[in-house]
């Protein structure tokens, strides 16, 4: 592949707002490097979403004399950096070991070069020189630019995946992110890992975290199918898993602005896990309870509702079957039939809504109790299906139901 001059590299990261800000303030200064993703995607051509800095020494002074504000992981030697409103990932280099498989890391200082080494894939083992006189020159491991010209996903020990399990999902996302292809030898270690159980090793809390945020990749269903490519959604639960995409596909183009799409991919990925299995699965995970019941709500419900859309003939019928039902669980039933129908409620019929309440029923003289509501309910179908329009006409009909 072609390796832009240091000179180019320097231009390209400059030309991202983040990029500038952090080259103004780095100025001079020696033993500062962009690491990792960044330098992966500059080098494909690619603008990055964050950028990681490692710093041969001490990161937090570093972060704190650039004059950004900083929260400071003082176990790891890591902090948060905020310079002109962008956030900046800071690390010391260094070295890891882990006390046993799946641990957190313990962590010491260390050159950049035992840094890369660290690193969970050979693509991501890349520095650039962010100051000094070799500014945007380049230090990798050995075979990183071969391996991100192959296209290729290579972990740099074979214990990787025993001692870091999060990095199976990490493997996914890159795999469904950057279209490169896992080659032979960490495909089988990844199998291994897998087969031996190495998820048990790890909390519920970092595999949903993983979990998350292969959910909100731009393409989710790739990064789901490079998922079950590894066999690693059915280590999860075996009946967890992206199957046929089709409905996905229909379901996330139905899906409003004020939809979730990472939440309606887990409920596609979830629907065939039996609804108490769900609910604890969703809780070993550390889901937050809103979304938690979003995702239970659109696995369970889906098809259910489907078969409810495709017979509704009217908006009116449409309104009965989709009320109370959050958008992720319309989208997802309309992937599976009756997509005009959820179409229909999405985009115009949710948002109708009467001019009267109850209390308008109450004065008229409707008892309080179970009739109030029916009679709300009959005013509301008249509206949707255009046969109630304007106060008057929806308080009409209201009574006229209770009658």
């Amino acid at each position: 592949m072609h390796i832009p001059s240091p000179v180019d590299l320097i231009a390209a990261l400059r030309r991202l707002p983040a990029g500038q800000t952090l080259l103004d303030r780095i100025s001079g200064r020696d033993g500062v490097f962009l690491v990792g993703g960044a330098v992966r995607d500059l080098l494909l051509g690619l603008e990055p979403a964050e950028l990681d800095v490692v710093v041969e020494g001490d990161a937090v002074s570093v972060a704190r004399e650039l004059g950004g504000l900083v929260l400071a992981h003082d176990r790891f030697g890591t902090c948060e950096m905020r310079l002109d409103g962008h956030r900046y990932d800071v690390a010391t280099a260094r070295t890891e070991t882990y006390a046993r498989p799946g641990a957190l890391p313990d962590v010491s200082r260390a050159p950049l070069a035992e840094d890369l080494k660290r690193r969970d894939f050979t693509v991501n083992a890349i520095a650039m020189t962010l100051g000094g006189e070799r500014q945007g020159a380049l230090r990798e491991l050995t075979g990183a630019l071969e391996d991100l010209d192959a296209r290729a996903l290579r972990v740099i020990h074979d214990r990787s995946f025993v001692d870091d399990p999060t990095r199976l999902f990490r493997l996914a996302r890159y795999a469904g992110r950057l279209g490169f292809t896992v080659e032979p030898h960490t495909r089988a270690l990844a199998q291994a890992a897998i087969g031996s159980g190495a998820l048990e090793t790890v909390s519920g809390a970092r595999i949903g975290t993983e979990l998350r945020l292969l959910a909100r990749e731009r393409d989710p269903l790739t990064a789901f199918a490079a998922l079950r490519r590894l066999d690693l959604d059915r280590a999860i639960h075996p009946r967890f898993g992206l199957g046929e995409t089709e409905p996905v596909k229909l379901a996330l183009r139905l899906l409003p602005e004020d939809g979730r799409p990472d939440l309606l991919v887990l409920a596609a990925a979830a629907e065939n896990v039996p609804r108490p299995e769900l609910v604890e699965l969703l809780d070993r995970l550390a889901f937050g309870a809103a979304d938690r019941e979003r995702i239970v709500s659109a696995a369970v419900g889906a098809r259910k509702l489907a078969d409810a859309l495709e017979r509704a003939r009217t908006p009116a019928a449409i309104g009965a079957a989709a009320t109370g039902s959050n958008p992720e669980l319309v989208a997802l039933a309309g992937g599976h039939g009756g997509a005009d129908a959820a179409g229909a409620w999405l985009d115009r019929l949710r948002h109708v809504h009467l001019e009267i309440d109850g209390q308008d029923l109450l004065a008229a003289g409707v008892p309080q109790g179970p009739l109030v509501g029916r009679a709300l309910r009959a005013a509301l179908d008249a509206k949707l299906d255009g046969r109630a329009s304007g106060r008057d006409a929806e308080l009409s009909v209201a009574l006229g139901a209770v009658r």
